[in-house]
């Protein structure tokens, strides 16, 4: 099992927060290791919406597909791969530090296999180190906004 979780405090009310980062096709802008990202449906964002992202993990190219299973507005996201190498949920959450600041939590669990199961022991601390360096870099996106 994998599970890693990550916080960090940006100095912005939830709305924005959580607006942004809730929507899919900003994530090439914060998260490194995210190369592109395409909506494969043309509904409003919501429970049932998938969306795929191509990206590089531990040098590897990537393609999965996530799907939303949970939202609620400017409170939590979870999406959990439809179709790609690794089951795997992510989950956002937003809670109001004051009525400028926002905690975002970020949470990736799942159940790897096959040689990911092997290397899976590996892979926590090394998505720890990026998830936290994500987050920065939303940070540093939305504060300078």
């Amino acid at each position: 099992m994998v599970d890693v979780s990550t916080s960090i405090v940006i100095d912005r009310p939830p709305a924005m927060v959580a607006g942004y980062t809730m929507n899919p096709l900003n994530a090439p802008a914060w998260y490194r290791n995210i190369r592109s990202v395409r909506r494969l449906d043309q509904d409003d964002f919501g429970v049932g919406s998938r969306t795929a992202f191509e990206a590089r993990f531990l040098g590897r190219d990537l393609s999965y597909t996530y799907e939303v299973t949970s939202m609620l507005e400017d409170e939590e996201l979870v999406m959990a791969t439809a179709q790609g190498p690794f089951p795997m949920r992510t989950t956002y959450r937003f809670e109001a530090m004051g009525p400028t600041a926002t905690r975002v939590q970020l949470r990736n669990d799942g159940q790897p296999a096959g040689f990911s199961k092997l290397v899976a022991p590996l892979m926590q601390p090394m998505m720890r180190r990026a998830t936290m360096a994500d987050l920065r870099s939303l940070k540093k996106i939305l504060e300078q906004a």
